[in-house]
């Protein structure tokens, strides 16, 4: 037998499928996401409603270990505004998580419905949502997705609490982490600097879900009619500058007390920005700053017109872009620093090495470079197509990726490489 085979140490005791079986019943698949599939289970002896999650195995290492990362995650935390942990099973072929089963709307849904919509309503579930993050930084986690689409209501009671979901991309914050992770538009600027970060970037999020839902708009979005990749390249820009506005007629409404919570939220400096447990603090949580002005109409004209077409509800994963745009930078004479750091990030195997203070002024220039370079190229020729940004990396780094590229094939990414339309 290859050494490769044997197995050391005791063996591992792994549930049967019956075990799932024969205490839940599982329904027909609800949707299907990027990890796993989600069911509705219903317990045989109870008749309770659940919510299951099925990994399975053999889609690959990233998926395996965001299994084991939210089971993980999940046993630790006990928080009405966090959706609990029921019971967890693993099996040889897949792992099962049972969450309690959340019956009220996303919180977008909820808005639509509204006959009266205010900053007060808005106030009330920003601060169930800093209230259960704060509780998160308490023991060290950094959810690092909070986004509107992982908030929804308990039920469909007129009073139902928020609840908090998706503990996949979760992280404990006991040593560095550098890998940027979760939906691009809600990235703060230490994730797209690839600087190092922690929990301040759950605060940032929190700062975009509260700026969407007073006014219907994005902070930072492109709309524009260029690539993907062109996109994201000017999404990025504006996060790392702080570039919104509050602009008009959308924010002439707001009161100046929910814009100083925004701006402090989002701050790009993480040392400044606001934590969670000052946040709540903040008078336009904790006092009546909040309007009770009716701001529906204008809210929801911007949230059909913004989302409707979205790409949000995609968690997108964003190492391989990150770090082609920083090979772009790093790809002139003196670049060597870029293979003799790679082993500096443990989450991303050949990882492009996280940079120093002032990283991301170094990323946007390589992001404004590469914009140029590619209009340029444009300009020269309609036949031509523009260059990608691998053709800005050196040889030795365009070898470097095409071994990511086989190793994603083989599924050993990690957990914030972009899939491949193979996979």
């Amino acid at each position: 037998m290859p050494f490769g085979c044997l197995t050391l140490g005791e063996k591992k005791d792994y549930n049967s499928p019956s075990e799932v079986t024969d205490k839940y019943d599982l329904g027909q698949v609800v949707k299907s996401e990027e990890f796993c599939e989600i069911f509705r289970a219903k317990d045989r002896n109870t008749l309770k409603m659940y919510t299951c999650k099925k990994f399975h195995k053999k889609d690959g290492r990233k998926v395996r270990k965001a299994a084991k990362n939210e089971i993980m995650i999940l046993k630790m935390v006990k928080h009405h505004n966090i959706l609990q942990l029921v019971d967890a099973f693993e099996t040889k072929k897949e792992y099962f998580i049972f969450l309690e089963l959340a019956t009220g709307r996303e919180v977008f849904d909820w808005i639509l419905d509204q006959g009266y919509y205010s900053e007060r309503d808005t106030s009330n579930v920003m601060r169930q949502v800093l209230e259960a993050v704060a509780y998160l930084h308490s023991q060290k986690i950094v959810h690092r997705n909070l986004k509107l689409e992982n908030l929804v209501y308990y039920n469909r009671l007129k009073n139902s609490k928020i609840v908090i979901s998706d503990f996949q991309l979760a992280k404990l914050e006991n040593g560095l982490i550098r890998d940027p992770c979760g939906t691009p538009e809600y990235l703060a600027p230490e994730m797209v600097g690839r600087q190092r970060y922690g929990r301040p970037v759950d605060c940032w999020a929190i700062g975009v879900i509260m700026y969407i839902l007073l006014s219907g708009n994005p902070p930072f979005y492109d709309d524009s009619d260029e690539d993907e990749s062109d996109r994201d390249k000017n999404l990025f820009l504006k996060i790392l500058s702080g570039d919104y506005e509050f602009d008009s007629p959308y924010w002439d409404d707001i009161s100046d007390s929910a814009k100083n919570l925004v701006a402090s939220l989002m701050d790009v400096d993480q040392d400044q920005r606001l934590t969670a447990q000052e946040a709540i603090a903040h008078e336009w949580i904790s006092g009546n700053a909040a309007s009770d002005k009716n701001i529906k109409d204008g809210v929801c004209a911007q949230i059909e017109k913004n989302f409707a077409k979205a790409k949000w509800k995609k968690a997108v994963r964003v190492t391989t872009l990150m770090k082609r745009l920083r090979a772009s930078d790093q790809g002139e004479p003196g670049a060597a620093g870029a293979s003799a750091g790679a082993a500096g990030d443990p989450d991303t195997p050949g990882g492009a090495p996280a940079p120093p203070a002032g990283g991301g002024s170094s990323l946007a220039a390589a992001l404004k470079a590469a914009a140029l370079k590619e209009k340029a190229s444009d300009t020269q020729t309609a036949a031509t197509p523009a260059p990608s940004l691998q053709a800005a990396v050196p040889q030795d780094d365009q070898q470097q990726q095409q071994q990511q590229q086989q190793a994603r094939c083989n599924g050993d990414t990690p957990q914030m490489l972009p899939q491949s339309k193979e996979e």
